[in-house]
């Protein structure tokens, strides 16, 4: 498939491709950096190469990750939020030639092996024409993501461009297209959420509202006085933006948000409802390349806990022994970074598992039940139980310490740990080790110490009833 970003040059060279609050490109116009930051690369990398890229949502770190596609390089897209300990891990795993990194973000404690370049840095280095790629290449491992796991390894998806494709293709069907669609991202770009509206924007040739971090009022600002159509959300963001005051109509050019990382409660639907603003629920992973199952708002009210039907090009079914919802589509990851038994185990008979446990109405609708494992998600963000025990057992080996967690009114949920042993850390302690070694939204909120923890006839722990009273008696 042709270039999509020369393509749009081609097409709709005036078109608004990207806008900041302080800047506003036409697609000519990023199209003339890309080249720029192509001409310092090319000295720099060769095609093929692993590039791992840190950045916020900047249009330097916007126009950089764009570059590097242009080279035709594998990005390799870091979690800024992650301790300098966990991308450690992702860059050894990786492999990576060159890490480029915003310069606020100060990573000095990553592996000194790695070859780092601030983007300042990158700015100053010689320039060459550089040849950017003519075609795209469907199966071509465009970006990999790395998602926790529950064991010290992390997982690298591999990301083709013709799984960004037909995600687009999917979400256009289903949320329809507009030529005027100007699509706010305030998610970060080292999510699919945000990655994919940045593939959307070459491929629609839409506008991209790119803001760097979320804040209710600011957004609330562009929502109300510039024409955005669309706007990806989690639920706490959602929140946040009904409770912004005071309360005034968005542009008439909002069209509706996009929820992802979790279903939308009732009381919050009722809000939506009351102000008109339509909210289409959304189910799908980094595996997935962004949503594969989605709610429209007609049917949110007689539908509440879906999220939705799989969309055009998703196949669905459940596993008939164990209910695992398994997925067959051509946005689907081809699979895991140099993890061959992890990939096959993903697949039974060319679906996908997802390990999600769920359930189909009468009417075809999805509701999910859970993880197969132990995964919650808080804000958003996935987290792994077994991730955080092993941080905090390399400090403190003789303790048995076992994450759950609590239901939170802003977050969804939130981690909590439980542990068993002598001459256990304060909680002070236990926090400012956890915020130096994980991400800070993996850090438990409340240490709880217990005589035992309960466990299945087998001797397996029972994550789920350390939620009864009975173990959080005694918090450290």
């Amino acid at each position: 498939m042709e270039n999509w970003l020369q393509k749009q040059i081609q097409l709709a060279p005036h078109h608004l491709a990207l806008q900041t609050a302080n800047r506003q490109l036409t697609f000519a116009e990023l199209g003339a950096d890309v080249q720029g930051w192509c001409d310092h690369l090319t000295t720099l990398v060769n095609a093929g190469q692993r590039i791992a890229v840190l950045t916020p949502n900047t249009i330097a770190g916007y126009e950089i990750i764009l570059a590097l596609q242009q080279l035709d390089c594998t990005l390799v897209l870091l979690n800024r939020r992650l301790a300098a300990t966990e991308l450690v891990l992702q860059l050894a795993d990786a492999q990576v030639a060159l890490c480029l990194v915003a310069p606020e973000l100060h990573l000095s404690q990553l592996d000194p092996t790695v070859q780092q370049l601030t983007f300042t840095q990158l700015a100053q280095q010689p320039c060459r024409p550089a040849s950017l790629v003519a075609e795209f290449t469907p199966e071509k491992v465009t970006t990999i993501m790395y998602t926790s796991g529950t064991t010290g390894r992390p997982k690298g998806v591999l990301q083709t461009f013709q799984n960004h494709f037909y995600s687009a293709m999917g979400s256009a069907l289903n949320l329809g297209l507009a030529a005027q669609d100007n699509w706010l991202c305030a998610v970060p770009l080292f999510h699919i959420s945000g990655f994919s509206i940045m593939m959307r924007g070459l491929i629609y040739g839409m506008t991209v509202t790119l803001v760097d971090h979320f804040e209710a009022p600011v957004i609330t600002h562009w929502l109300r006085t510039q024409p955005i159509t669309i706007m990806s959300v989690v639920p706490t963001m959602l929140k946040a933006l009904l409770a912004s005051t005071p309360w005034q109509d968005y542009h008439p050019a909002f069209r509706c948000f996009l929820l992802g990382g979790g279903p939308i409660d009732c009381p919050t639907l009722t809000v939506c409802q009351q102000r008109h603003l339509p909210v289409i629920q959304s189910y799908g992973m980094t595996e997935t390349a962004s949503q594969v199952v989605a709610l429209n708002f007609a049917d949110a009210p007689h539908k509440i806990g879906s999220v939705g039907k799989p969309l055009f090009p998703v196949q669905l079914r459940l596993d008939s022994a164990t209910q695992e919802v398994l997925i067959k589509a051509p946005n689907l990851s081809p699979g895991y970074w140099q993890q061959p038994l992890k990939t096959a185990a993903s697949r039974t008979d060319g679906w996908f598992k997802t390990g999600d446990i769920g359930w189909l109405d009468a009417d075809g609708f999805l509701f999910i039940k859970g993880r197969q494992g132990d995964m919650f998600i808080s804000g958003g963000e996935n987290i792994f139980p077994a991730e955080i025990e092993a941080v905090y057992q390399q400090q403190w080996p003789q303790i048995n310490l076992v994450v759950s967690h609590q239901a939170d009114a802003h977050w969804g949920a939130v981690p909590i740990a439980f542990l068993q042993g002598d001459g256990l850390p304060d909680h002070a302690t236990l926090q400012a080790y956890g915020r130096q070694h994980l991400a800070h939204y993996k850090v438990p909120v409340h240490f709880y110490q217990v005589p035992h923890f309960p466990r299945t006839a087998s001797g397996k722990i029972q994550r789920h009833r350390l939620a009864e009273p009975q173990f959080q008696q005694q918090p450290l």
